[in-house]
């Protein structure tokens, strides 16, 4: 990623920020019987650069989430060598012959979707004696344009990622825009359920609220974090 391509980030209240979306993913939590504490915030640093991380980092926050392996290889070893405690999680599509650099660099890998990544990753893994956490992404609206496995695909997807020994611990969605994402989250949960997986990557900036009242495991959010990157 060039330097024109990183958005200008106001870091001036990160700290508040933060508190203000912890607050509300305590609240939503209590709501729903559950503990806050069970829910994970992913602040996604997609586009900051590394000085606008930084503040974040400094207010106490630990798990962050990329797009792109190039730019998280770019700005993380530095900022993980001064915070060797950070999780690190990558949310965007993955192309299978960055399989090896993801499993290098990343704690956990959430847009797991089809046969030849499944394989790549299982390859890289076996060599690389690192299992990062894996999220089978699932196309819950059914949407062309989008990643994720069909969900009438799930069942041998989720076969074939254990066979490979992938260690698969939950699913991740992003339900369509501009409409309700409350039944898709629902939709998301009951899946997780049948198929035994504890946790759900679902929620974003504007629905992490009802993505944790109904199940949310990890929210992924940027624009409440870092302002809106345009």
């Amino acid at each position: 990623m060039s330097q024109t391509e990183i958005s200008p980030i106001d870091t001036s209240n990160a700290g508040a920020r933060l508190v203000a979306v912890q607050d509300h993913i305590a609240r939503s939590a209590a709501l729903a019987g559950r503990r806050g504490a069970d829910v994970t915030l992913i602040a996604i640093s997609k586009t900051v650069a590394a000085e606008g991380i930084v503040p974040l980092l400094e207010a106490g926050q630990r798990v962050f989430g990329e797009n792109r392996v190039q730019e998280a290889e770019a700005k993380w070893p530095a900022l993980r060598a001064a915070w060797p405690d950070v999780t690190l999680h990558l949310v965007g599509q993955l192309q299978s012959n960055k399989a090896a650099d993801a499993v290098a660099l990343f704690d956990a890998i959430h847009g797991v979707d089809r046969s030849s990544l499944v394989q790549a990753l299982g390859k890289a893994m076996a060599a690389a004696g690192r299992r990062p956490d894996c999220f089978l992404q699932v196309n819950i609206g059914a949407e062309e344009q989008k990643g994720g496995c069909a969900i009438a695909d799930l069942p041998a997807l989720l076969a074939e990622g254990r066979a490979a020994g992938l260690p698969i611990v939950g699913l991740m969605a992003v339900p369509p825009a501009g409409v309700e994402s409350a039944p898709y989250f629902a939709l998301l949960a009951k899946l997780a359920k049948a198929h035994g997986l504890p946790r759900l990557s679902m929620g974003m900036s504007g629905d992490y609220e009802t993505a944790v009242l109904l199940g949310a495991t990890e929210v992924r959010i940027g624009a409440a974090l870092f302002g809106s990157r345009g």
